[in-house]
């Protein structure tokens, strides 16, 4: 259901993290894969690494380019490249706002318009999201991430309904608070590192974290032949965080 034998695949930000993850699960799967990020080096075979910074039209639209002529097309997009940001409403400067916006919003916008060409051409086209939990539950310190990300869920909707009789399905998954770098240096800066993963943990249903490699297995199912019904659909990997509401434990 998964098999992606012959088929081309672009994953934005996938040198680590979860778009390391997705990328190496594609390339599992059969599929040539092609990383875009500030730092590809750390992708390494059998990846193919481009530099791209999906803040800047032009690098984005020369690294789509150049990824197209090593595998012959693209089938797949993934947009997964973006950036955090920590506080309430308050504590965020106009300058930080626009970066993550320009960042998580219109790089998603930049690269895809620069891939639509070629995505038009595949006869199995199909774009996948890396939105967040973010985009559906008011989460805590969080107001300019879950902004850009409300963002990506709106954007993810408009786009599938724009390109949908074009044959090209456009899909997002929500993934819940994942053991990724980024959430690895802010528990780094917490007072208590510990106490604050423990209470990450705690929030998911699950009782811990959420892995790259579970976000990964779902972006490779909504990419896949076996999804070909599937389109404007966000699927959450949270550990229930989205959906389940628990009684408290009872310690007693």
């Amino acid at each position: 259901m998964t098999d992606l034998s012959g088929l081309r695949a672009l994953v934005t930000g996938g040198a680590s993290g979860i778009g390391l993850a997705t990328a190496r699960a594609l390339a599992a799967q059969g599929a040539a894969v092609a990383v875009l990020d500030l730092d590809p080096d750390g992708a390494g075979a059998p990846l193919l690494g481009f530099k791209a910074d999906v803040g800047d039209d032009a690098s984005v639209r020369a690294a789509v380019d150049a990824a197209v002529t090593r595998l012959g097309g693209i089938d797949i997009l993934v947009n997964n490249a973006g950036i955090g940001a920590a506080g309430t409403v308050e504590d965020n400067t106009d300058e930080q706002w626009h970066r993550v916006l320009d960042v998580n919003v219109l790089g998603i916008v930049r690269t895809t318009r620069a891939a639509l060409p070629h995505l038009r051409r595949s006869a199995h086209a199909s774009v996948v999201n890396t939105c967040s939990i973010a985009a559906t539950a008011g989460l805590p310190q969080r107001a300019l991430y879950s902004a850009s990300k409300g963002a990506v869920l709106s954007l993810t909707l408009a786009m599938a309904a724009d390109h949908v009789r074009e044959g090209i399905r456009v899909n997002c998954v929500n993934p819940g608070t994942a053991d990724t770098p980024w959430v690895s240096r802010l528990l780094d800066a917490a007072d208590d590192p510990e106490a604050e993963r423990a209470a990450l943990d705690a929030r998911q249903p699950m009782g811990r974290l959420v892995s790259a490699e579970e976000v990964a297995a779902a972006i490779v199912y909504l990419a896949s032949p076996g999804a070909a019904s599937v389109t404007g659909t966000a699927l959450a990997v949270d550990g229930g965080m989205q959906g389940l509401r628990l009684r408290p434990v009872d310690r007693s």
